[in-house]
């Protein structure tokens, strides 16, 4: 079967010939796939950066993916098959209890590309922040596909407010019409940023979704402990590491304030959670409550396309 294969030492994929998975053993259902989404999960995995990754190569890249059951004509979305081999290929074999139904009204390429970054911040808040309806939700990197969700999400699953971090000045402004109340822009990440989110923080903030860690996560926990009035908890959820795997921790950050630092994905969240929250998102997406641009590219073009920076969440179909 053809695929997108990633040699050692990592990195970007090939389309290339790759050998078809075995027969579906118990429990296991063979899918023909028609749609798989460019992840910063799946290029991490394919570097050898991701701390989910096993170390096969050759492999399959992708870790998700949507297609039809052989067979029949059910649709389902599907999230990792067995190494060495994923999602970015015409074919894939995968658990039974690794897949779900794909909602009429979503089209393939739109679950495909809506499931992981929807996910992220509907388990984030669901599983591991508790959000409670009406309190206020700052999303520290959103003007990326995930965090651009995050603040529809926040705003779906009850949010009062929702604060918007990015760099991206046109997207902070679209933001406001999909849900942010209020944005902040990065900038050089210094003490204007900061100051603006010690703002913020005084008025109120309950839960910090947060892409990016590094110096943004460090300037935003400052402010979150010099801002906050004293003993109010603020459930600070890491999610992304756009702009680098570590910070700078200052401990009176810490113990000066009532922040609940927790990180959320794989293996923090079990999959049953994982699956529960990505049918939220595509039963949200059915109804049109959300929305993510999606751009559509042969699965044959997947090296030049691997690096392309695209404001849209690129999908390969084979």
């Amino acid at each position: 079967m053809k695929a997108a294969v990633v040699s050692p030492p990592g990195g970007v994929p090939a389309y290339a010939d790759f050998r078809d998975p075995p027969e579906p053993g118990p429990g296991q259902l063979a899918v023909r796939v028609t749609a798989a989404a460019l992840s910063q999960v799946t290029r991490s995995r394919s570097a050898g950066t991701h701390y989910s990754g096993r170390g096969v190569e050759p492999f399959v890249a992708g870790v998700d993916g949507v297609g039809v059951i052989d067979g029949s004509a059910r649709r389902v979305y599907f999230v990792q098959p067995d190494a060495p081999f994923g999602s970015m290929a015409e074919r894939a074999v995968v658990d039974g209890n690794r897949l779900l139904d794909v909602p009429d009204g979503v089209d393939d390429a739109t679950a495909a590309a809506i499931a992981i970054p929807g996910m992220s911040s509907w388990a984030a808040l669901t599983e591991r922040a508790r959000l409670v309806r009406g309190e206020t939700v700052l999303v520290n990197g959103a003007t990326g596909s995930s965090g651009r969700l995050a603040v529809q999400v926040a705003r779906l699953l009850g949010a009062g407010r929702v604060v918007a971090t990015g760099r991206n000045v046109a997207i902070l402004k679209a933001l406001e019409a999909e849900g942010a109340d209020a944005t902040v822009c990065l900038g050089d990440v210094g003490d204007a940023f900061e100051r603006e989110l010690q703002a913020h923080f005084e008025r109120g903030i309950d839960v910090v979704l947060d892409y990016l860690w590094g110096a943004s996560a460090e300037r935003v926990i400052v402010a979150a402990a010099q801002g906050t009035e004293e003993g109010r908890p603020i459930r600070f959820v890491q999610i992304g590491a756009a702009s680098g795997p570590t910070l700078m921790l200052p401990s009176a950050a810490l113990r000066s304030s009532a922040l609940e630092l927790m990180g959320s994905g794989m293996r923090s969240i079990a999959l049953p959670a994982l699956l529960r929250a990505i049918a939220g998102v595509l039963d949200a997406a059915a109804a049109g409550t959300l929305s993510l641009p999606t751009a559509v590219r042969p699965l044959s073009e997947v090296a030049s396309c691997w690096e392309a920076g695209s404001e849209a969440r690129l999908v390969f179909v084979p």
